[in-house]
């Protein structure tokens, strides 16, 4: 596969990027290295990792970061309570060190996302979520699965991966990553599209919405995201969800009414909410009046 033919797989998964995003992606993909993406809440980050899978014909693994998460969460852990259970069948059945080395075995393990990632006999997709949420110890023990593609279970010893997995870590960057992790992958940064790929965006996942119309809530998301007064920037995905509401209403023009009609898909703070009729309507910025539908002003 060269870049051409991913671009065209990914646009045909109705992913609309640029050929640098899709060349780092190849790359990444070719030398096996794991890729770290950042850029703000709602760029298209996770999205990234399940059109791959789709592109690759992978299973997807994911892992969700959180503050607190560790190994037991994320790599593997023991079932208790059967080897409790067995412990009790075969107390006086079997010689104690046998049995205590057959409690640690494959029949006594759960595995978690990581574990499974590196496991599976085929290669899958495994997305890193939201990694800046979890704590630095929990980045630093990811270091060997990244470097070497391999785990250590003390009980057992290392296990290597069956498999490459295509590694995809996201961060929204609350807080910085340590430079060994970032050393380990490829890097791409996402920001949110101008207006002319965010109307490619909507013709793609909405193929019925009105020319005219996607134009219009392209032109209108770009404001509110260049606003300084909108605290939570509209994400890819409450641009679709806004042009699903007009839609829902048969509105195909964005008036100012039918924008305030409809807002609640778009931002979702009362905060914001009150901020978004001075965004729209032009305060406090130079507003081209033939650009934004919503203002319900026109070109003289």
């Amino acid at each position: 596969m060269d870049i051409p033919a991913l671009q065209k797989k990914l646009d045909e998964a109705k992913y609309i990027c640029s050929g640098d995003v899709a060349a780092t992606l190849l790359v990444a993909l070719r030398l096996g290295r794991p890729l770290l993406i950042e850029g703000p809440a709602g760029v298209g980050k996770t999205e990234i990792a399940r059109v791959m899978a789709g592109v690759l014909d992978r299973e997807m693994v994911r892992l969700q970061c959180y503050e607190g998460l560790d190994e037991s969460k994320a790599l593997y852990e023991w079932n208790y309570q059967k080897q409790l259970l067995s412990i009790q069948v075969q107390m006086d059945r079997q010689d104690p060190e046998q049995l205590t080395k057959s409690l640690f075995s494959d029949e006594y393990l759960l595995e978690r996302p990581l574990l499974r990632a590196i496991r599976s006999e085929k290669p899958v997709v495994l997305l890193i979520d939201e990694i800046d949420k979890s704590d630095e110890e929990f980045e630093a023990f990811l270091l060997e699965l990244l470097s070497e593609m391999q785990v250590t279970i003390p009980e057992t010893g290392v296990i290597r991966a069956s498999s490459i997995p295509f590694v995809v870590l996201t961060s929204n960057r609350t807080r910085p990553l340590g430079e060994a992790l970032r050393r380990r992958c490829a890097y791409l940064y996402l920001q949110y599209p101008d207006i002319e790929r965010e109307t490619e965006i909507i013709r793609a996942r909405r193929p019925n919405v009105n020319e005219h119309l996607a134009v219009q809530v392209a032109r209108a998301i770009h404001d509110l995201r260049q606003s300084e007064s909108i605290l939570k920037k509209p994400s890819i995905a409450e641009t679709l969800d806004w042009v699903s509401a007009l839609e829902a209403l048969g509105i195909s023009d964005l008036t100012r009414e039918a924008a305030r009609q409809t807002m609640g898909f778009v931002l979702k703070s009362s905060e914001d909410l009150e901020a978004a009729g001075d965004v729209l309507s032009g305060e406090g910025r130079d507003h081209d009046h033939e650009r934004c539908g919503a203002c319900g002003h026109h070109r003289s």
